[in-house]
């Protein structure tokens, strides 16, 4: 039906840099928020950021003005470009899509993403 794939995941050192990037493919009509979330080891799952198909931004506090995330909608895909990153960054990013498609019937779903790791070592 849907998949999330996510990339870009990997080891950098703190005051570094890295692009995710989730890409939506499948039985798509639109998309309407994309969400990327993070869980560190023993915490729970938390909101990095958000965006709507007509591109407001929301985010964590703890990533303001160091985060960005976008969407390229004509490729169904949502980026997150980290900078300035600390070892509490590090973290299985996932991301997340409001899908609206048909199934059956018109619906609005979320898909989920199989988690990309991003670790930051100080």
């Amino acid at each position: 039906q849907v998949q999330l794939v996510e990339s870009g995941g990997g080891l950098v050192q703190a005051g570094g840099s890295l692009r995710l990037s989730c890409a939506a493919s499948g039985n798509i009509a639109s998309i309407n928020i994309m969400t990327w979330y993070r869980q560190a080891p023993g915490k729970q799952r938390e909101l990095v950021a958000a965006i709507t198909s007509g591109g407001s931004t929301s985010y964590a506090d703890s990533v303001k003005g160091r985060f960005t995330i976008s969407r390229d909608n004509g490729k169904n895909t949502v980026y997150l470009q980290m900078n300035s990153l600390k070892p509490e960054d590090t973290a299985v990013y996932y991301c997340k899509a409001d899908i609206f498609m048909y199934d059956s019937t018109w619906r609005l779903r979320d898909f989920w993403g199989q988690g990309t790791q991003v670790t930051v070592s100080s």
